[in-house]
């Protein structure tokens, strides 16, 4: 059985690599990126081939004989409008087209949870409203109706909505939190931290996402939410990766009415890596039921929101000189801290 995974030198990429040869079916295994591949870190067994999703010929022809399709592949909010929406939207027309005219099984959408945007009712169910906040968040609203619309035409789709998931290997924003925590400052929370802030481990969404290639297409045929079981308050929650590592960091409340200004008026300037879904649903409650993926997918998340912290953070220590050489994580990238690097001097 061939399967193809788009954006397969990426944190979840690597992370499916890891999992997928523990399936004996699966036994041509494809993965597909522009950015480069760091050889070592997948099985000699798996073709890493690079390309663009957004060149039809070029997935015409990776897709050939391809049975299951796990589209990965994103623009990440940081990025330009135009290459947001040219990946997202664009690019996922050109692999469902694909998949469909080279008669895939199944096709696996890594959508997200800001498809809901900013909402004000938690449990967030799957019928709940979808309203993307900025390029990012609209750009994967506009890909789910694209997914609906192929889904229509024959071509079985399962849409997952993970939370923001992090693991080992995560960089990115939460290697800015992980560089704090471990030079023992005072970490700032948007708002009095008492909201309930659901994370999700990456390895847990890997074992959603095989569970999606392998199972009945009658249970995958579907949108599911995917994030941690458990999780508590972001007080919580950081503050138990702050213990654990034992560097005098801790969780310091702010004034959401004054930090999100300066914080969009840091974005407008482009010298904060923090954008406005970050910084926007901070100090609100956010949290998604999972209980559909659970009943019908058979899944059940095995890391809680301080577990995946505490796992991530670990890893990063073992790491952060290969980080900051630049070498071995090149499928990862550690942000730039911008203007918070120079707030955290006083802190």
């Amino acid at each position: 059985m061939k399967i193809v995974v788009t954006g397969g030198a990426g944190f979840l990429g690597y992370h499916i690599a890891q999992k997928i040869n523990r399936i004996a079916d699966f036994k041509d295994c494809v993965f597909f990126d522009i950015a480069p591949f760091v050889r070592e870190d997948y099985n000699p067994d798996i073709s890493c081939i690079y390309g663009d999703v957004r060149v039809k010929e070029q997935m015409d022809e990776i897709l050939k004989d391809a049975q299951v399709v796990i589209h990965c592949a994103a623009a990440l909010p940081l990025w330009k409008k135009k290459d947001i929406f040219e990946t997202n939207i664009d690019g996922t027309r050109i692999v469902l087209e694909s998949s469909l005219k080279n008669k895939v099984n199944r096709f696996i959408h890594i959508s997200s949870t800001a498809v809901y945007g900013v909402p004000d009712v938690h449990p967030l169910y799957e019928t709940h409203p979808r309203h993307g906040v900025g390029p990012y968040g609209e750009s994967k609203v506009k890909a789910e109706e694209i997914c609906e619309e192929f889904r229509s035409k024959g071509l079985p789709i399962c849409i997952l909505r993970p939370k923001s998931f992090i693991g080992t290997a995560r960089l990115g924003v939460f290697q800015i939190l992980y560089d704090w925590v471990e030079s023992g400052v005072k970490i700032p929370i948007i708002g009095n931290g008492k909201n309930r802030y659901q994370l999700f481990e990456v390895e847990d969404l890997a074992d959603a996402i095989l569970l999606a290639s392998t199972l009945p297409i009658e249970n995958i045929n579907d949108t599911f939410n995917v994030g941690a079981k458990v999780f508590k308050t972001v007080n919580e929650d950081v503050g138990a990766m702050c213990e654990y590592a034992g560097t005098g960091a801790r969780v310091m409340s702010t004034p959401s009415w004054l930090v999100k200004p300066v914080l969009r008026f840091f974005e407008i300037l482009n010298i904060s890596p923090l954008y406005k879904w970050i910084y926007g649903t901070a100090d609100t409650d956010s949290f998604v039921s999972i209980e559909k993926a659970q009943k019908k997918l058979g899944w059940d998340p095995k890391y809680s929101n301080s577990e995946a912290l505490i796992r991530s953070y670990q890893w990063y220590l073992d790491n952060k000189h290969t980080i900051q050489q630049g070498t071995g994580v090149t499928h990862r990238i550690a942000w730039k801290q911008g203007v918070l690097a120079f707030f955290k001097k006083f802190l």
